[in-house]
């Protein structure tokens, strides 16, 4: 059995969105993940063939994460924290605890500049209950509402690069390797207690 935990609360880690219809990239490094802060920057990598700006951060958070969120410090002030909000972009069809919006909504509004261009990123600090999350869980809440894509259309991109774990011998597996370990280390001691004697 492996369990597949691509970030600790320990370090910080840097995870790849992919858009959901298009070619709009971002990555997200968590910087800071304690019980009452997590820190963010989210980068805008989409500066290739497929462009577009990231309007707004969306977390829906696992289980029942109801609580009170704060948005502490924003290197863009052009976003604001909302709660409750309605992610019904792109046919994603979810409530966010909370998101980072630049217009009234997750879908937009407002100039698609305000928010993170190609290139550029943004960090946030926001203060809420993150107990027992770790960066993977985290990485897997979050959407980014991406605007004028090629320009003038839209996407969601998602969390898309966790990392295979390394692989854990199976107890079996473990008892065949000592087996073998105490094997060799028998004919070593037998060849050796054979030379003494000749």
């Amino acid at each position: 059995m492996t369990l597949a935990l691509c970030g600790t609360s320990a370090q910080a880690d840097t995870f790849t969105f992919s858009g959901l219809n298009t070619g709009v990239t971002g990555s997200v490094n968590i910087t800071l993940l304690s019980n009452n802060l997590l820190t963010i920057t989210v980068i805008n990598t989409s500066t290739g063939t497929v462009t577009g700006k990231i309007t707004s951060i969306g977390f829906d958070l696992p289980g029942n994460s109801a609580g009170n969120f704060t948005l502490v410090s924003a290197t863009n002030p052009n976003y604001t924290l909302a709660t409750g909000v309605a992610g019904n972009a792109a046919g994603i069809g979810r409530t966010f605890e909370f998101a980072l919006l630049t217009g009234p909504n997750f879908n937009g509004g407002g100039s698609p500049n305000n928010g993170i261009v190609e290139g550029a990123n943004a960090t946030f600090t926001i203060s809420g209950n993150f107990t027992g999350f770790s960066q993977q869980q985290i990485a897997l809440a979050m959407f980014l509402r991406f605007q004028d894509v090629n320009p003038g259309g839209s996407d969601v991109a998602t969390f898309n690069n966790c990392p295979p774990p390394p692989g854990v011998p199976e107890p079996a597996t473990m008892v065949l390797f000592g087996s073998g370990l105490a094997g060799l280390a028998g004919a070593v001691r037998k060849r050796r207690n054979a030379a003494k004697v000749s």
